[in-house]
C-alpha cells in the first residue's frame, strides 16, 4: 500500500429541516473517505525556514573560506546544498533544517527517497521560488493581489512527501496494518 492510497474516514454532521420534540435541530450523519492529510498549511513556512537553515552553512563556508563576494557565495552554495541535501535525504530522510523542524522526506511507500529521486527533488526545488499570484477581496470590498509560493511542486513531480515526524510514524503504523506481511 502507498501513502497516496491511504484514506481517512470523517463523519460530517449536517443540519436538516427537522426538529425533535424538545425543539433541537436534528442532524444527519454522513461518512466520507478523504485522502490522508500529509501536511498542513503551516508546513509551507516551516519548509522555507528549513531551506534557509540548510543554505547558511554552505554560504558561510564559501564566503569566508573561499573569500567570495556575497552574490557569488550565494550562487555557489546552491549546487552544494542540492547535492548535500540529496545525500542527507537519501540516507536519513532529513536535512539540517528539516531535522531542526522535525520534518522528514519520504516517497509514496514511506521510505526515504532514493538518491536520484532526491537529487531530482532538490534540483526542482528551484521552481518553488517562482510565486503564483491571485486576487483577493477583503470585507470592505477592496481588491488586492496576493502572492504565494507553492512549496509542493517538486514533491508533486517526484511523488515525495515532506511530513512532520509524528505524522510519519502514524503513516508507518497505518501502512504496516494495511500491508499484508509474508511469513
Amino acid at each position: 500500500m502507498k501513502i497516496s492510497e491511504l484514506k481517512q474516514n470523517k463523519t460530517i454532521h449536517r443540519p436538516t429541516q427537522n426538529f425533535d420534540e424538545f425543539g433541537h435541530r436534528i442532524y444527519q450523519e454522513f461518512d466520507y473517505d478523504f485522502d490522508f492529510a500529509t501536511h498542513s498549511n503551516e508546513i509551507y513556512s516551516i519548509r522555507f525556514f528549513a531551506k534557509i537553515i540548510d543554505i547558511i552553512p554552505a554560504f558561510l563556508i564559501v564566503r569566508f573560506l573561499l573569500h567570495q563576494n556575497i552574490f557569488l557565495s550565494f550562487i555557489y552554495s546552491i549546487p552544494i546544498i542540492i547535492i548535500l541535501n540529496s545525500i542527507l535525504e537519501w540516507k536519513t530522510g532529513q536535512t539540517l533544517g528539516k531535522k531542526i523542524f522535525k520534518l522528514k522526506v519520504v516517497d509514496d511507500y514511506a521510505r526515504y527517497p532514493e538518491f536520484i529521486k532526491s537529487l531530482k527533488r532538490n534540483f526542482l526545488c528551484l521552481i518553488n521560488l517562482f510565486p503564483s499570484f491571485y486576487d483577493i477581496q477583503d470585507r470592505a470590498g477592496v481588491w488586492a493581489t496576493g502572492m504565494h509560493f507553492n512549496m509542493q511542486l517538486n514533491n508533486k513531480f517526484c511523488q515525495t512527501y515532506v511530513i512532520k515526524e509524528n505524522i510519519y510514524f502514524k503513516i508507518k503504523d497505518l501502512l504496516d496494518k494495511k500491508t499484508p506481511h509474508n511469513n
